[in-house]
């Protein structure tokens, strides 16, 4: 009997400490469970962060702005530290403010806003060709053969009085034994007169005439040379081939001077006229320049291109420049205007609209919508927007990388948030309903969340990095084990990030 009694009170005693322990458990968890909440209560009193001395109005995770602790301490969304929102940084002028360390670390870099005289000039691009002008052609003047071509190809260069080919003239022989007949003869000087006139009218050269009192030997052969230095450019004959009078051997293209055919837009056609002076680099050495005016306007619209050619004669002489080649071509104006100037690299520009970014007098940045004229070297010139001597973001708009982050980004700047001054990531809010993927390794898995270190995300701006998604059930996933490769779906909920779908694609290690 005592034995049983013992049994009994044993296992009383085992039940009230199991007891014991389960409310212990379920207070700890109740606990954990609601410190997020009570860390979200908004700040009721002062606090001066001991560092810096400065006042503290909240903290909070850069990745979810909108969410406010009381206190320092770890985010309860990402393996990161909450950061201080400072009294100073609230308010102002709006925008955000971002602090000098960091503008260091991003390469921030600003430009001022400048009025300058510049010319009504602008840039444009021409190509190389032959001068028309100094095209030769070699022609045949007789009926003949060709016996030799020494020009044996298109585009070969030849010098001025170089031949070009030798003809066989049989035609030339009957007026030549005449003469000397003639001669031999001790015809008078009116006989020898008129046989030399029809020898000319045969298109017999002088210098073969004269050959004849020399030499006493009548010639059949004539060699055509170029009248010019240059390329063949074409080339109509082949050995051996016969030709006739007023035929055309071939196309000799001088290359001392070249016309330079520049493109002008079409929105530009009535601002560019004849005399204007234009300075020409070529696109592989832009240290090589070559001037000139343009000497007229070509007329009609390409239908292609939608531009109107200029046409102006630069000197080769240096033989630098061949036919066809690209050149950038800078076309100045007459008068001097003055132009309100912002670098180019600062222009944001959407396909809708320009902006830059601003930097206010107490340094929050702001973005600001600006209208553009025309560019003006590295320079583009400001209509509307701007005032002389504004400050503006030159390089390291890390925010707006692509047309899709700056529709993100734009927003929140000009609400005035502090979103972005911390992370990129902060830049791009997601939709409630819009949903993400990628591709990372499981480092953690409770039943309230899973830690990736994840690639980066390119639809929110996100780097690679290691952070944490909850789960909408505690036995969401239950297949997911740490040191796993899965690519996953995610969305935004409840002031952080849930996950909708894991897969696993990797074993566990």
């Amino acid at each position: 009997m005592n034995q049983k009694l013992l049994v009994r009170a044993v296992a009383s005693v085992l039940a009230g400490a199991a007891l014991l322990v389960a409310g212990f458990v379920a207070g700890t968890h109740r606990r954990a469970a609601d410190a997020p909440t009570a860390a979200a209560t908004p700040a009721s009193g002062d606090h001066t962060d001991p560092k810096t001395g400065r006042k503290v109005l909240y903290w909070h995770d850069p990745m979810v702005p909108n969410q406010h602790f009381d206190k320092p301490g770890p985010s309860p969304f990402m393996a990161m530290q909450l950061q201080p929102v400072y009294a100073d940084e609230d308010g102002g002028s709006g925008g955000i403010k971002i602090n000098p360390g960091l503008q260091q670390n991003l390469g921030i870099r600003y430009a001022t806003v400048r009025r300058q005289d510049t010319t009504e000039g602008f840039d444009a691009v021409g190509t190389t060709q032959f001068d028309e002008s100094q095209a030769y052609v070699v022609q045949s003047r007789v009926t003949g053969y060709i016996d030799r071509l020494y020009a044996s190809a298109p585009m070969q260069h030849v010098g001025k009085g170089a031949p070009i080919a030798s003809l066989f003239v049989p035609d030339w022989l009957a007026p030549q034994e005449e003469y000397l007949a003639l001669k031999r003869g001790g015809m008078d000087a009116d006989l020898l007169a008129a046989s030399r006139a029809r020898m000319r009218a045969l298109s017999i050269p002088d210098g073969v005439i004269a050959g004849l009192d020399r030499t006493g030997q009548a010639q059949t052969h004539v060699v055509l040379s170029s009248p010019e230095a240059g390329v063949v450019s074409e080339l109509d004959v082949r050995d051996g081939a016969q030709v006739s009078p007023g035929q055309t051997l071939a196309k000799v293209a001088g290359l001392s001077k070249l016309w330079l055919i520049v493109e002008i837009p079409e929105a530009l056609a009535l601002s560019v006229k004849p005399g204007m002076a234009v300075d020409a680099t070529f696109s592989g050495d832009s240290t090589r320049h070559f001037k000139g005016q343009i000497r007229e306007i070509l007329p009609g619209i390409s239908t292609s291109s939608r531009t109107l050619q200029a046409r102006l004669e630069i000197d080769n002489s240096a033989q630098q420049l061949t036919p066809g080649m690209l050149m950038r071509v800078r076309v100045e104006g007459r008068q001097a205007v003055s132009r309100l100037l912002v670098p180019s690299e600062a222009v944001i520009t959407t396909g809708k609209r320009a902006v830059v970014i601003v930097r206010n007098a107490d340094g929050h940045l702001q973005p600001v919508e600006i209208t553009t004229g025309n560019d003006v070297g590295d320079d583009t010139e400001v209509l509307s927007g701007l005032n002389d001597g504004d400050t503006v973001v030159a390089s390291g708009q890390f925010l707006i990388d692509s047309e899709a982050s700056l529709k993100a980004v734009l927003p929140k700047l000009e609400s005035g948030g502090e979103a972005g001054a911390s992370s990129p990531a902060a830049a791009a809010p997601a939709a409630a309903n819009q949903t993400y993927e990628t591709t990372g390794k499981v480092e953690k898995v409770t039943a309230a969340d899973i830690t990736f270190s994840h690639q980066p995300v390119a639809a929110l701006g996100w780097p690679a990095m290691t952070m944490t998604f909850n789960k909408a059930e505690p036995d969401a996933f239950p297949d997911v084990k740490a040191g796993q490769t899965a690519h996953f779906v995610f969305k935004q909920a409840d002031g952080g990030y849930q996950l909708t779908k894991v897969e696993p694609m990797g074993d566990t290690k």
